[in-house]
Formats: structure tokens, C-alpha cells, sequence
């Protein structure tokens, strides 16, 4: 049985970037969806290097573009 670990208040970048620094011990994916209800979904899958990497990126460009939305360059 795996152990789970509860990284309440943790981002979900800092999540995969640690994933991202040990990848090579990564069986599977689990993620865990709260809904505005209070409902959890949870669920686990397999997933190769390429689609872990691309999933970072994706978030990561999701969290800069939310961080720097509304602001002013100039």
C-alpha cells in the first residue's frame, strides 16, 4: 500500500516541481479535485516523462499568466 502524504497549503507547482527533480522515481500520477461543493474527487494514473513535463509547463504558464493578470507593464 502506498503512503500518502498531505501537503495542504502546498501549490500545486511546488508539487510537481519536486516531482520534477525525482522524476525517475515516479510510478504514477495522483491527483485530487475539491469541488466548490466541498465534494473530492480523487483518482491515480500512469503517465510517461514527456506528459509530466508538459503538464509543469502547462500549469506553470496557467500560474504566471493568473499572477501577472491586471498589471501594468508599463
Amino acid at each position: 500500500m502506498a503512503k500518502v502524504e498531505s501537503l495542504y497549503g502546498t501549490t500545486p507547482a511546488e508539487i510537481f516541481q519536486s516531482g520534477l527533480e525525482n522524476i525517475a522515481d515516479i510510478e504514477a500520477i495522483s491527483m485530487t479535485v475539491q469541488w466548490k461543493d466541498g465534494r473530492l474527487t480523487a483518482g491515480w494514473s500512469n503517465v510517461d516523462r514527456a506528459t509530466l513535463a508538459f503538464m509543469i509547463l502547462a500549469l506553470d504558464q496557467k500560474q504566471r499568466a493568473e499572477s501577472f493578470a491586471g498589471v501594468d507593464p508599463g
